[in-house]
């Protein structure tokens, strides 16, 4: 038995149903991810720019737009648990370039930037409180990494009820096995994976 065929006998992979409103979170395309002058980041250009085909139509349409960054003082670098793990990571000061929102992605003046310290986009931020007071039902997640950030914020979405889609196109790692195992996860588990185009007719038809 092949593995899709043990997944579908467990009943994974299902497809979710789709809002009507949705909301576009776009997870750590922050220079320190971005920029490959820095360690810790990788070359993210071509999901950047497909990342915007959808940010630029969901804010012309009115849905909202939500970006995030990692970002720690430097207390907190020598502290929490994951900095000892991802030691790389404590590179991502308040107050550095590496934290900033890198503006290819075409953030403009209003879009929201939630400052996380973990991998979710939803633990210690106000994410959820924001999106249902929009009125989103379905969560497209964009960003990276795909087998980090990514991953638990689609997890975390969903366990706070949000159907979720992940344009793989939109979303990078810094190697291809980690990425590729994420989206598969993913599509069995958590969410759609699907990709730039399909949720850009989606958002024309609603």
């Amino acid at each position: 038995m092949s593995q899709d065929e043990v997944y579908d006998k467990a009943g994974f992979g299902r497809t979710v149903a789709r809002g009507e409103r949705p909301g576009i979170v776009v997870v750590d395309f922050s220079y320190g991810f971005t920029d490959t002058s820095y360690p810790t980041a990788a070359d993210m250009r071509d999901q950047i720019a497909q990342t915007r085909k959808i940010t630029d139509l969901a804010r012309d349409r009115g849905f909202p737009v939500i970006y995030t960054t990692i970002a720690y003082q430097r207390w907190e670098a020598e502290t929490l648990p994951w900095l000892r793990k991802a030691t790389g990571m404590k590179a991502l000061l308040v107050g550095t370039r590496m934290v900033e929102v890198d503006a290819s992605t075409g953030i403009v003046d209003g879009d929201p930037v939630l400052v996380k310290h973990g991998a979710s986009a939803f633990h210690g931020t106000n994410l959820a409180a924001l999106l249902t007071a929009a009125g989103v039902d379905t969560l497209v997640v964009t960003g990276a990494t795909t087998s980090g950030c990514v991953r638990a914020t689609v997890v975390d979405a969903v366990q706070s009820g949000f159907t979720v889609l992940v344009p793989q196109d939109c979303c990078a790692d810094r190697a291809t096995a980690p990425h590729d195992a994420a989206l598969y996860d993913i599509g069995q588990k958590y969410g759609d994976v699907t990709d730039a185009a399909d949720v850009i007719e989606w958002l024309k038809r609603i």
